[in-house]
């Protein structure tokens, strides 16, 4: 995942209150001390940890949106007819104190929060989102935009200037630039609203997952779980004040790993009601009200400013434009999705009946039986795949590797750069003639300060008119072993390590002048395109057999285990791609909310949703449940979970294009670089693809992929 919504600056989407003209004096009030008030002087601007302290956030951040809106007056009354350099580019170099906390805190806050954090984010929210409103909602700064971008046929601008014309002034007019001063203030009122329920969603969100973690008693209730993951359990209860016990914590999505592996029921069962319920036990931790409320204030926005509803408010930047596209992109996928899913029930039912285990399939028994179908029917068994899979294995000689054999580039660690956890690396990007491109950041285990999921962002980002190089980041969330013991990862865990690397790609070969447009700052059905491409080198064969060594002796992977793990790539996809669908039409539902409607039940909502769409099945939750559906509702995917399925269909043909041209080669992996991964946001994106792939996107290759086309006779 990108992350598309944190800390905003300007370009960035959010939207903020007039502070008054009284900040242009108060522009010099920063602490002398303070690290963010002049860039760093790390390599690439990167953080110096060591002399950041958590009560210099707050005064910065409120400091950068002083001069920010300072310096935004200023090229508002400029009386100096409008041009691109004197509105656009002084746009663009605005807020360059508010940009360098923002990268900084946005990555503190969402991998390594605590109180003082958590607070400073629930605070700022609403000043953040005045902040921004009053920049976009600025009569003046909106008219000398429009001059200019009226004139741009006439204007001898290069293509990406052209572009971020063009960019602005839809942001603009999505922000409510064409409002009357009645309907701005109004807007500005619930932006404010919203911001301020989002920090706090996030703040709920993260203390819910972390009071709803399983803690066990007896160890015998974890039979099934390798000694390593017991081991790792009992230092997770001991360090969370549950000496002697052992903590099954929960990643952000409705199922857990460990139900794949756990043979006692009950405990099943537990797990997956502590991770269904996280967020929905009537405590200060329960969503419920705060997501209906700012489900309320969207379709409310979406009136404001002349739309039926917030889905078709939010689309119009997107590829798909519209909700329709998306509901009928996703009907596409359903029918073939759901009728495989129900059949991959019953062979779990059946191998159920065969052990005489006189029980209904139930949604916490899935995993652990579909393993056994999967052993039985392609004889693999996860605990046989895992030590292939060492983590720093798997980054050194298969992520890294696979880069350089398609991009050229290497990666040297940087052990003299300061970090903010001590499992967090850092890792210098070269280019293939020898210039340093940018610095990248891991930080890949599992803590309880830290947001659930998978996500990419910049600390830093790329931008010639600043002068800026990225720093990128990518964080997850595995389990971490204990110590002295290997950490071993599944194949899916591999691909998400791809996956997040697909979006480093995206920002470490970013190459625009303006950071607005810069990297991975593209629509969200757009943005998933590099990451999700990036997972096919995790299985093509070159890659696979460079890292897929035992962690002990160092052998490759047998063959024979190679061929099972292929096999088995299509093996229950109906039921990997109902709960995706579920999500992301639960999505678009929320989203499609009219104006005026009350506030809704969010369990009721949430059924009738599902029923209509026909993806209610029992033994197939969706892999969000409203209540913890972080993407939507704090994390800039509101109307856009579909991105994930829109955007798997481009890279499948992507990929496909490249299977067809001679596969990986650097002479393809430096077309898809040049065409695509260093373009950022500086043309029309469905235009990008067309000219890399040659033809509009096609769906049959992410059908096969799936194993969804139906079979040759």
């Amino acid at each position: 995942m990108k992350l598309l919504s944190f800390l905003p600056v300007l370009g960035m989407a959010v939207s903020t209150i007039a502070y008054g003209q009284e900040m242009k004096n108060t522009i010099n009030t920063l602490d002398a001390n303070n690290p963010f008030l002049k860039a760093s002087t790390l390599p690439f601007q990167t953080a110096d940890f060591t002399k950041i302290k958590d009560t210099d956030f707050k005064p910065a951040i409120t400091e950068g949106m002083k001069r920010q809106l300072a310096e935004i007056q200023e090229i508002a009354d400029n009386k100096a007819v409008p041009t691109f350099e004197n509105t656009f580019v002084a746009i663009e170099k605005s807020g360059q104190l508010l940009r360098r906390v923002s990268g900084v805190f946005g990555l503190l806050n969402s991998a390594n929060t605590n109180p003082t954090l958590q607070g400073v984010s629930e605070a700022v929210a609403p000043e953040l989102a005045a902040n921004t409103d009053a920049i976009y909602l600025n009569t003046k700064l909106f008219k000398r935009v429009k001059t200019v971008y009226d004139q741009r046929a006439k204007l001898n601008l290069d293509p990406e200037s052209k572009r971020l014309v063009e960019y602005y002034y839809q942001k603009f007019v999505m922000s409510g630039a064409n409002l009357s001063d009645k309907d701005k203030g109004l807007l500005k009122t619930l932006n404010k609203e919203e911001a301020t329920l989002g920090a706090k969603y996030t703040n709920q969100l993260l203390a819910a997952a972390k009071a709803g973690a399983l803690i066990i008693s007896d160890k015998a209730e974890l039979d099934g779980l390798s000694e390593g993951e017991i081991a790792a359990a009992a230092k997770q209860a001991a360090a969370s004040g549950h000496p002697g016990k052992w903590m099954l914590s929960l990643q952000n999505t409705t199922q857990q790993p460990a139900l794949q592996s756990l043979k006692v029921r009950e405990t099943r069962r537990k797990l997956f009601e502590a991770s269904w319920n996280r967020a929905e036990r009537n405590d200060s931790n329960d969503t419920r009200a705060t997501i209906s409320r700012i489900a309320v204030i969207r379709s409310q926005k979406a009136k404001l400013l002349g739309f039926p509803n917030y889905a078709a408010w939010t689309l119009q930047d997107q590829m798909a434009k519209k909700p329709e596209a998306v509901e009928e992109f996703l009907q596409r996928l359903i029918p073939a999705a759901t009728a495989k899913a129900k059949v991959e029930a019953k062979d779990i039912q059946s191998v159920i009946s065969k052990q005489q285990g006189g029980f209904k399939l139930e949604a916490w028994d899935w995993d652990f039986y579909a393993e056994q179908v999967r052993k039985e029917r392609y004889d693999i068994d996860e605990s046989e795949i895992k030590p292939y899979f060492e983590i720093n294995n798997v980054l050194q000689n298969g992520i890294f590797y696979a880069a350089t054999q398609l991009y050229g580039i290497t990666f040297k660690e940087r052990k003299d750069l300061p970090v903010y956890n001590a499992d967090v690396r850092v890792y210098e990007v070269i280019d293939k003639d020898g210039t340093s491109m940018a610095l990248f950041y891991c930080d890949y285990f599992k803590r309880d300060n830290k947001n659930g999921g998978a996500w990419m962002d910049n600390m830093v980002t790329q931008a010639k008119l600043l002068g800026t190089k990225p720093v990128i980041y990518n964080i997850c969330n595995f389990n971490k072993p204990a110590d002295g013991q290997p950490a071993l990862i599944s194949f899916d865990d591999v691909t998400t390590m791809f996956h997040e690397f697909g979006h480093g790609l995206h920002g470490i070969f970013a190459d625009q002048q303006y950071p607005s447009i810069s990297g991975s700052a593209t629509a969200r059905d757009f943005v998933e395109f590099p990451s999700q491409f990036n997972e096919h080198w995790a299985s093509e064969p070159q890659v696979f057999k460079h890292y897929a060594t035992h962690y002990k002796t160092g052998e490759l992977m047998p063959q024979t285990l190679v061929d099972k793990i292929k096999k088995a790539a299509t093996f229950n996809q109906g039921y990997a791609l109902t709960e995706i669908l579920a999500a992301a039409d639960l999505d678009m539902q929320w989203h499609m909310i009219a104006p005026g409607s009350p506030e809704q039940h969010v369990d009721k909502f949430e059924q009738k949703a599902l029923n209509d769409a026909h993806l209610f099945l029992p033994e197939v939750p969706t892999r969000y449940r409203s209540s913890y559906f972080l993407h939507i509702w704090s994390n800039g995917y509101s109307a856009g979970y579909y991105a994930y399925l829109w955007t798997e269909m481009l890279d499948d043909d992507a990929y496909a294009w490249f299977q067809e041209h001679g596969g990986m080669t650097r002479e393809n992996g430096q077309r898809f670089r040049d065409m695509i991964l260093s373009r950022g946001n500086t043309q029309d994106l469905a235009t990008m693809f067309r000219n890399f792939r040659g033809s509009d996107p096609k769906i049959e290759p992410m059908l096969k992929n799936r194993g969804l086309l139906p079979e040759k006779k």
